[in-house]
């Protein structure tokens, strides 16, 4: 008799995303050709509660050096920031330190 053994994966899955959640990590912005040195102001205040003038070193960071680390903080917390971000058209990644 064979017996299928998928709902045991999702558990598994689940586990690894609870374990990370906690977890240090950086949320990352790639610099891109499409959007604006204002818009990206305009998201890092809104969405991450950076100041105008941390938006804009950031921003020129991002520009220069092609990506800059914007916000440290729990895997879980950076999540749905980062989602905000890529729904505006960013490029943004989380990497786990």
């Amino acid at each position: 008799m064979l017996y299928a053994h998928a709902p045991q994966e999702d558990v598994l899955l689940e586990e690894e995303i609870e374990v990370g959640s906690g977890e240090p990590a950086d949320l990352i912005v790639y610099n891109d050709d499409h959007n604006t040195f204002d818009w990206v102001m305009k998201s890092f205040e809104e969405i991450l509660g950076h100041s105008s003038q941390q938006s804009e070193q950031l921003a020129m960071l991002i520009h220069f050096k092609g990506k800059a680390t914007v916000k440290s903080a729990a895997m879980a917390e950076l999540r749905p920031k980062r989602e905000a971000l890529v729904d505006r058209g960013l490029s943004a990644v989380i990497e786990g330190r």
